[in-house]
């Protein structure tokens, strides 16, 4: 096979998620050959505006929107009823979902079990603040090798003895730590069976297929979901995702070697915002808070919650610019930040009197810390027409040059409205 330069992009989040990755996947997946989703599950939630139409994607990657091949890899784990429905919705708003939608193979199945675990384990004082869909109960049996995969579907005398097993576990633990009722595995392997068939036309192992397309030349975009700052091993532990959401995760959720992966985007809000529980050092609880969530419209696409809102972290994103190796930064929502009078930029965190510009790895001390911030002079042009750079307001643009210089990587695309053409490009 004759092999070209790669031409391998990844579009990864530089916060703690809802930085509006959708957006510029969707944007780039326009050009690309493939879109590949390497990690997370049906907790992610894209959003995209087509001509004022806002379509929602959990599973599927963004690139469905357009001519795009679209592969679910085996770093995601796969809700079945979830994927299914997002199917049918997809198809009942016109949108073609056929054999451009492939699902790994390799990938983990949520199971019912799953979700029972992860809802009852957040009804108690322990929470983290997850969605509760099973995501993190299913990884960690992917990891203690007690997972079902895509493929185990369709080995009935396996999966229906790995159900039983696993149901029977699970029960007792329900009852012991819970009191929740037994499960039913028969009922179980009858309903996922049937789930099984529907999906069958998806399945494939994808691994071949997505490094032949990089080997060939074709143009691969890596989608992730949740924000580097959620990385089950370089986020907030534990208050983070399950899984690597950053660039480190395409390897071991796709089978692509790091050395085919070219472009790096990471992406960001002009401010900040996080959902959950964990450590949020620039958080604003008062009106501006307040007013950032109203006009950002910052409510969770998959669960509706309210998302707790604050001032750029300059730390954090840095950070993640470094995990990342980021080559370029996409930053969103300028346009929220328009009316204000001043607008502050966190530099650095302060903590018993000494000053720190790198993240603590004890999330406890990350929690006490006071924000230094980097102020501002705030700007009332409306944006949503602004097409270029250069026709940015002066204070705005300051604030994206100063933003670049902190991180160290260059802004290139700057979102200023909701609507998929509403995106600045500089070269």
């Amino acid at each position: 096979m004759k092999r070209t330069e790669p031409k391998t992009t990844c579009v990864v989040g530089a916060q703690w998620g809802d930085e509006g990755k959708g957006k510029i996947v969707d944007l780039m997946a326009k050009e690309a050959d493939v879109v590949v989703r390497f990690q997370g599950g049906g907790n992610a939630g894209h959003t995209v505006v087509v001509n004022g139409e806002k379509f929602v994607l959990h599973l599927i990657p963004s690139g469905i929107l357009h001519k795009s091949r679209c592969i679910i890899a085996n770093g995601v784990v796969v809700d079945l009823i979830q994927m299914l429905e997002e199917i049918d919705h997809l198809r009942g708003r016109g949108v073609a979902v056929g054999k451009n939608l492939i699902l790994s193979d390799r990938a983990h199945v949520v199971m019912p079990y799953h979700k029972f675990l992860d809802k009852l384990a957040e009804s108690g004082s322990g929470k983290i603040g997850t969605t509760q869909r099973g995501i993190g109960p299913c990884y960690a049996d992917k990891a203690a090798r007690k997972g079902v995969r895509v493929a185990d579907l369709y080995n009935p005398g396996f999966f229906r003895a790995r159900v039983r097993a696993m149901t029977e576990e699970k029960n007792a633990i329900m009852k012991a730590l819970y009191g929740g009722g037994p499960l039913d595995a028969d009922r179980i392997v009858e309903e996922y069976s049937g789930y099984a068939e529907r999906i069958r036309p998806f399945v494939a192992d994808t691994v071949p297929i997505v490094n032949e397309a990089v080997d060939r030349g074709k143009r691969v975009l890596f989608e992730g979901a949740q924000g580097s700052m959620l990385d089950i091993d370089f986020g907030t532990y534990p208050y983070v995702t399950s899984s690597n959401s950053d660039a480190c995760g395409i390897p071991a959720g796709t089978g692509v070697p790091p050395s085919k992966i070219r472009r790096v985007v990471g992406v960001a809000k002009a401010y900040c915002t996080r959902v959950g529980e964990g450590p949020f050092p620039t958080e604003l609880l008062n009106a501006t808070g307040d007013r950032l969530r109203e006009v950002g419209g910052e409510y969770g696409a998959t669960t509706g919650r309210p998302r707790r809102c604050g001032w750029f972290d300059g730390v954090a994103s840095r950070y993640a610019a470094m995990i990342n190796g980021t080559t370029e930064m996409a930053i969103t929502k300028l346009d929220v930040l328009s009316g204000l009078d001043e607008i502050r930029f966190g530099v650095g965190y302060r903590l018993d009197g000494k000053t720190l510009d790198l993240l603590p790895t004890d999330t406890n001390l990350l929690a006490k810390v006071e924000p230094v911030y980097r102020t501002f002079k705030g700007w009332s042009e409306d944006l949503s027409k602004v097409i270029r750079f250069a026709d940015l307001p002066g204070r705005a643009r300051i604030y994206l040059q100063f933003l670049e210089r902190f991180l160290k990587v260059k802004v290139t695309m700057i979102s200023v409205g909701a609507d998929r053409e509403k995106i600045i490009l500089r070269t």
